[in-house]
């Protein structure tokens, strides 16, 4: 690691550059640090029993006493839901915003995590450290999002947060242009952007677009209205409701998250349910189908999620009929697309009618098209640029627009995780890295889940497991119990009796020669075991189970 020198800024991005989620990134001087946001990622299906992915903050924990603040740009949980895993290991003021605060405060309560919790809006400014901060709003797909101004030394960096440049926001809160136009004149060192559309040309599609879309389906359909969508799209929750109220419909609310969303949303202002819209799930039953809308989780295809459970008819409320209309309002996360298509199909083969967003504008993003893109970085005008937030594509495409509006190519970084991007009154360039990787949550365990386990439960999903049991005498090495073997995943052991009994067979034969030779040592024949009943098996049947050898003494 290089010696921090006097006015050297560093930027070191711990996640969320190449990949969708955990956000989490370092800004640092000769003086302290600041961390924005604190995010997770959900696993792929190749990360078989993780619950949620981490980034790797070991370098803010080795550094906490550097740490000034941790500032979270919105509520969603690729930018906050690290924190209650981090505040565990650091003790840091976080700043956020109202919305942003409720959200954080409910999901510390479920860890019993307390924490020191700071509000601010788009006119705060904090002093921390050498850092100034102000703030300006954005738009997105959760209301009360910021983006941050931070002063240095060096001049000003710009990080936008997730937004987008909706001219007719639901809420009537649109990106502050004006904030960021004021920055045009002034000494702009680095934008860090949003890059998750960066390949999408022209305009984020308007919000407003959706909730008259839904309208149009809530009036047309004859019957029950069932609804997924992201649990913290405040917005698209919002036109559900209006949509609902204006077709003569009550809504009903199914899946945790979404609940809790909906009751924090409401409590603090930034969620208007129309006077008697809302009904318990429970009594959907007291009204004609035509009456209710089902809003629910699981827009991604989650196994537990509401909507996984309806259309396997699995949930205890909610018995999914042919004359249903379902609407899946949310787009996949990447990764998540086989899993949705597949709830999707489920539901069409029960009868039922589903919209979704390849077939009908039942979604808009919260992230900005090519041309919004272009708009900001002209109104900033940053001497360099690093893309920001979106998998390895976003950021070249991202990066290639920035040369398109006129910022030199040798100022574009094309960062990565880990990456340190050294800023001093001489330019800038990446300088170095520091080790970074994933923590991955397995129940009540955090990062006690590595490769090797990973690659053991792959094995064991596509190949099973092929126990091999015996007891042997510790001074003849006669073997006293055994041999048996259990297989599961891998063959029916009933039909596959001669296959069973050679390896029966095989493993008498390497206990005669263990025995012959003297060889008492459990680890030894242990592993002798393994490797050619691998051997074999692969031979027999062209694939690898697990082999698990257990031989003891008896």
């Amino acid at each position: 690691m290089n010696e921090k020198k006097k006015n050297t800024l560093r930027v070191i991005p711990l996640g969320g550059l190449g990949e969708i989620g955990k956000n989490m990134m370092v800004v640092e001087d000769e003086e302290g640090m600041i961390l924005i946001d604190a995010g997770l990622k959900f696993p792929g299906e190749e990360l078989l029993g993780i619950d949620i992915v981490l980034p790797d903050y070991s370098y803010v924990v080795k550094n906490q006493e550097r740490l000034k603040g941790i500032i979270i740009t919105h509520g969603h949980e690729d930018h906050t839901g690290a924190l209650p895993y981090l505040l565990r290991e650091v003790g840091a003021r976080v700043y956020g915003t109202k919305l942003t605060l409720g959200l954080i405060k409910e999901k510390l309560k479920e860890y019993d995590i307390e924490a020191d919790l700071f509000e601010i809006s788009s006119d705060s400014t904090l002093k921390l450290g050498n850092f100034d901060l102000s703030f300006f709003s954005v738009c997105h797909s959760i209301p009360d999002g910021v983006g941050i101004i931070i002063g240095t030394s060096l001049g000003y960096i710009v990080h936008t947060g997730d937004f987008k440049l909706d001219q007719t926001p639901v809420d009537g809160r649109t990106t502050e242009l004006d904030k960021l136009a004021c920055l045009k004149d002034k000494d702009v060192l680095l934008l860090l952007s949003d890059s998750t559309n960066a390949e999408v040309p022209g305009y984020t599609s308007p919000e407003k677009m959706i909730g008259a879309n839904l309208l149009k389906i809530f009036e047309e359909a004859e019957n029950r209205i069932i609804v997924a969508t992201f649990a913290s799209h405040l917005h698209r929750i919002q036109q559900i409701f209006d949509a609902a109220k204006a077709s003569g419909r009550r809504v009903a609310v199914s899946g945790r998250s979404i609940i809790n969303n909906v009751k924090i949303a409401s409590e603090t202002g930034y969620l208007e349910i129309p006077s008697g819209s809302l009904v318990d799930i429970g009594e959907i039953n007291n009204f004609h189908p035509s009456k209710m809308v089902v809003l629910c989780t699981g827009s991604q295809g989650e196994p537990l999620s509401a909507l996984s459970r309806i259309a396997a008819k699995e949930h205890k409320r909610v018995k999914l009929a042919d004359t249903d209309t379902v609407v899946v309002s949310a787009s996949p996360i990447p990764g998540n697309e086989r899993a949705i298509t597949r709830i999707i199909n489920q539901i069409f083969r029960y009868g039922a009618d589903v919209y979704y967003e390849q077939i009908s504008g039942v979604h808009a993003s919260g992230h900005p098209a090519q041309e919004e893109l272009k708009i900001l970085m002209n109104l900033v005008k940053p001497r360099f640029f690093v893309p920001i937030h979106g998998e390895y594509r976003h950021l070249k495409h991202h990066a290639d627009l920035a040369v398109s509006v006129g910022i030199p190519r040798e100022n574009i970084f094309l960062c990565e995780d880990g990456d340190i991007l050294e800023l001093n009154e001489e330019g800038a360039g990446i300088s170095g890295s520091i080790e970074v990787g994933e923590v991955f949550v397995d129940g009540l365990g955090v990062g006690d889940i590595g490769d090797v386990v990973l690659r053991d439960r792959q094995i064991l999903s596509s190949d099973g497991i092929f126990i091999v049991l015996a007891a042997i005498d510790p001074a003849s090495g006669e073997t006293k119990i055994g041999p048996e073997v259990i297989s599961r995943g891998f063959v029916y052991v009933k039909e596959a009796k001669e296959l069973i009994d050679e390896s029966i067979e095989l493993v008498a034969e390497i206990l005669e020669e263990a025995r012959l030779e003297g060889v008492i040592d459990m680890s030894s024949i242990n592993s002798v075991i393994k490797k050619r009943m691998m051997q074999f098996l692969y031979s027999k049947t062209k694939r690898r189970p697990m082999v698990v050898p257990f031989i003891t003494e008896g």
